[in-house]
């Protein structure tokens, strides 16, 4: 019989079923779970809160991963001229649940303080789910802002916050003592977990078996580049040599693309979400010359959703929910 793969205080509440018996930790920037909880900003975010809320219908064993977001995506006002403006409001959550679950990783070489906050499942009908965050009182003013706001507008801040929730909840498990037999990014914010189980495993094939990877903006323009000297600046790494990152995505310069070493670093199929199931062949021809065809056997998956979890976030929040997150 499968059991949860989780320690007591935080296994699933479901009995689990043997089709979906193997353990995955799912990794996403954003979760639109909840109106009440404004850790989201669209897309992403309504396929990963509708994975979470499927994944306890289906009684899998699976756990997400996210970040905190101290102050969300942002609220839109009115301005004084009656134009559109953008404010930042600090959130409270007292549904989540701080079990002082805190350790340290590095990001530039300096050690920054994480602390792990659980969402039970039965708050919101979904899988376990952990949030990490930097806005801790032991860190310097630089190091809280890497958990305040869902993609900041500045890049070096984002490489830190893909640092955060990538090794960060990579290093969650090894705190919790269990390890995944699977890792799902769900976009490639978290591809740093990868780097991290290869620091452990020494092992490019251990790392392809355990990831998968899926990605709902197969449009290079879509896609984030950066210098890879930088990110090793950022220990997005995490200590690996320069050498040995190169060899495992197969760089030939100094540019390091997110997709494709996620790519390069998960199990050889790769889903397209959402839209990409109305064109497949155009998304083919993109992808073959964004990325070598040894790697570009791809199945497509329809992203059809949770359609009670789009119908509760298209409504406004409860009074009782609303009531639960200051701020909003």
């Amino acid at each position: 019989m499968a059991k949860s793969f989780l320690p007591t205080i935080f296994e699933h509440p479901y009995e689990i079923d043997p089709k979906y018996g193997k353990s995955v930790a799912y990794f996403s920037m954003e979760y639109a779970i909840d109106n009440s909880f404004k850790i989201y900003s669209g897309g992403l975010g309504y396929l990963s809160g509708s994975h979470m809320r499927s994944a306890h219908d289906l009684r899998q064993n699976l756990v997400g991963v996210g970040i905190l977001w101290s102050y969300g995506y942002y609220n839109q006002i009115r301005a004084e001229d009656g134009s559109m403006a953008t404010q930042y409001m600090r959130k409270n959550y007292p549904f989540l649940e701080d079990h002082n679950i805190k350790f340290l990783i590095h990001v530039c070489g300096a050690p920054v303080w994480v602390k792990a906050y659980f969402l039970n499942p039965e708050t919101f009908g979904t899988a376990p789910m952990f949030f990490l965050s930097t806005d801790l009182e032991e860190n310097d003013e630089e190091s809280r802002n890497i958990s305040r706001r869902l993609y900041d507008a500045n890049g070096f801040t984002r490489i830190a916050q893909y640092v955060l929730l990538g090794k960060g909840g990579a290093r969650l498990f090894d705190e919790l003592g269990v390890e995944p037999e699977i890792y799902h990014l769900n976009e490639a914010h978290g591809l740093a977990a990868a780097f991290h189980v290869l620091a452990k495993t020494g092992s490019v094939e251990e790392v392809r078996k355990r990831f998968v990877f899926t990605t709902h903006t197969p449009e290079e323009a879509g896609n984030e580049k950066m210098d890879v000297n930088t990110m090793n600046t950022f220990s997005f790494f995490d200590g690996l040599s320069m050498e040995q990152v190169r060899a495992a995505v197969g760089m030939t310069d100094n540019t390091f693309n997110y997709t494709l070493a996620a790519l390069r670093l998960s199990t050889s199929p790769t889903a397209f979400p959402n839209s990409m199931e109305k064109y497949p062949a155009r998304c083919g021809r993109t992808m073959r010359v964004y990325a070598p065809s040894s790697i570009l056997r791809m199945p497509r998956i329809r992203n059809t959703g949770r359609i009670r979890n789009w119908r509760k976030l298209s409504r406004p929040a409860t009074r009782k929910r609303s009531s639960a997150a200051s701020g909003l």
